[in-house]
């Protein structure tokens, strides 16, 4: 969770400052990142296996936490880029937890290059070439990223 985090703070930052207007909830983003994956402490099995079931374990663990449903949605929507109503900042938290390990999703920054574009009323094709640029830059750290966390 250490990564992600690091990984959307360092995102938020570069996005704001080719975007200085940009309007983010980047506390929210940042609790997302921190906490997305929390239902892997009870399901445990998905610490090493692909599967979803820490998801839905993840939501009730910090709403039973007291956590509001819109801080807790983070640890059910990181999986689920695909769905068309998660927020800019869902997405940026889905983003971070897949482009530290240099995975580029392309339908998933199309969407958050679309969200950008959307939140500042600039074209997407001007939003996509810069944002591809700042997560070239992301994948070319993974490789270390990855060696750094099987340490």
């Amino acid at each position: 969770m250490q990564i992600v985090y690091s990984t959307a703070n360092e995102l938020i930052n570069q996005i704001k400052s080719e975007w200085p207007t940009i309007n983010l909830d980047e506390e929210l983003i940042l609790f997302g990142a921190c906490t997305h994956d929390i239902g892997k402490s009870e399901v445990k099995e998905e610490l090493y296996e692909k599967g979803k079931k820490h998801e839905l374990k993840g939501k009730f663990i910090l709403e039973n936490l007291g956590f509001t449903k819109e801080e807790s949605r983070f640890a059910l929507t990181h999986g689920n880029w695909q769905d068309d109503s998660l927020t800019i900042e869902d997405l940026l938290v889905c983003l971070s937890d897949k482009i530290w390990k240099g995975k580029r999703i392309e339908r998933l920054e199309e969407k958050v290059g679309k969200a950008i574009s959307d939140n500042l009323n600039i074209d997407y094709w001007e939003i996509y070439l810069k944002l591809d640029n700042i997560l070239v830059n992301f994948s070319d750290k993974a490789d270390n990223l990855i060696l750094w966390q099987n340490e």
